[in-house]
């Protein structure tokens, strides 16, 4: 065969057959095509399986987010962790909501002030502070609030609201010589409205009036003593010139639901100076109100009580009642001390803000059988708790508290309902 006939013999064959070939390849890539689509297909949809949850579960996943233990924080605690900017970034509070429409842009603290007066300037309710008080973690003891600072309020980009210290007073200033004392950071509430009962308390818990020392007797057998009269204490460890409160204890304090004796009433009746101590002390009676009788006893002087407490709703649910008021006093105002019996075992601290409700008066419903006809007798029914005012706990035991009204709309009782706000 010639090279011809070689080459002319399979175009001639390649001709014939290359049709059918391009037919058979085109629909091999065809096939192929369809089960790449296919498999791409399957791809697709398993992505679209596999990222639509995904996308679904977006807001479950902010939303878990926005119950992240850090979101939880006070403004101030997330402050104090370096939390705030982060926080406030993944779950903003709407706090802008809480401020007062007329709350100024800047406030300077004076003398006299309260934490609590200068929140009730920012806030409709002053309780809030600590979702706004945005504090400096670089400053030693950051929470604390002087005069001659200024507090400045500003909203954040997501409309968050924050009041911060834009320009610090004098009172961190140490100087190596200053003329005068400086002013010390201002109280939550005002000092004056609880000295009278920290100095000379007319309500004792139990273990005060049961632990506490007692006047054994009289010098030259008096019977009773006053102003100038020297007292033999016993079981008092005390130091010269020691001054203590002598104390008449008067009627138990009971819880109303238990019934159980969780204090006394007292009432003051001198200062006693300790001027020999020993196993049977010696004292002498001072600024005397009235007669000293043996069994009285005697309560050490309170310290230097704080009150640069943050106000806060309780950590845990509250719901309890006023069952003394100090002073003896029937009827409560604002500024009144109350005794409470919840304490530190229920989850009360100093600066627990709680409402207070005013137990409803009994009736009696003498239509209840007869609804046009008023019958001589009825059931007694109970109307409901009505709100009545606000308290600020500020000084707390094991299980009773005091706290101070800050707030009346109402008359309030002895079992009125305390709870959280």
């Amino acid at each position: 065969m010639s090279l011809n006939q070689q080459l002319t013999e399979p175009r001639v064959s390649t001709h014939g057959l290359i049709p059918g070939s391009r037919m058979f390849t085109f629909m091999a890539l065809a096939a192929l095509a369809a089960m790449a689509l296919l498999a791409s297909g399957c791809q697709t949809a398993e992505s679209v399986e596999e990222t639509a949850p995904a996308r679904a579960q977006a807001p479950a996943d902010s939303g878990q987010a926005a119950r992240d233990p850090a979101d939880d924080m006070t403004a101030t605690e997330a402050a104090i962790a370096g939390l705030n900017e982060a926080s406030a970034t993944e779950a903003p509070a709407n706090t802008a909501q809480l401020i007062r429409p007329d709350a100024p842009m800047n406030y300077t603290v004076k003398r006299g002030d309260t934490l609590w007066d200068i929140a009730a300037v920012f806030l409709k309710d002053p309780w809030f502070w600590p979702e706004i008080w945005q504090i400096n973690p670089q400053v030693e003891n950051p929470h604390l609030i002087y005069p001659g600072d200024v507090l400045s309020l500003a909203y954040g980009a997501n409309g968050d609201a924050r009041v911060m210290i834009s320009q610090y007073g004098g009172a961190r200033l140490q100087p190596r010589l200053r003329s005068e004392t400086l002013d010390g950071p201002i109280d939550t509430i005002p000092f004056s409205a609880i000295a009278a009962f920290l100095s000379k308390p007319s309500v004792l818990t139990k273990e005060q009036a049961l632990q506490a020392p007692h006047i054994l007797a009289f010098r030259d057998h008096h019977m009773v003593g006053g102003t100038g009269h020297e007292i033999y204490v016993r079981n008092l460890d005390a130091g010269l010139n020691q001054r203590y409160i002598v104390m008449n204890i008067g009627d138990p304090i009971r819880d109303i639901d238990s019934r159980e004796i969780l204090g006394y009433q007292a009432a003051y009746v001198a200062t006693a100076v300790v001027n020999a101590p020993g196993e049977v002390t010696k004292a002498v009676l001072t600024e005397g109100a009235r007669e000293a009788i043996e069994g009285d006893r005697l309560i050490e002087q309170e310290g230097d009580v704080s009150l640069t407490f943050t106000p806060h709703a309780p950590t845990t649910p509250i719901d309890g009642q006023i069952i003394a008021i100090a002073d003896e006093a029937t009827q409560i105002g604002p500024y009144q001390v109350v005794v409470l019996n919840r304490g530190n075992s229920h989850g009360l601290a100093p600066g627990a803000v709680l409402a207070i409700d005013q137990q409803g008066a009994v009736v009696t419903d003498r239509f209840g059988k007869s609804p046009w006809k008023k019958a001589p007798f009825g059931e007694k029914v109970r109307l409901p708790y009505e709100r009545a005012g606000t308290l600020i706990v500020f000084k707390t035991f094991d299980r009773l508290s005091y706290g101070l009204v800050i707030g009346a709309r109402g008359q309030m009782r002895v079992a009125d309902r305390v709870y959280n706000p």
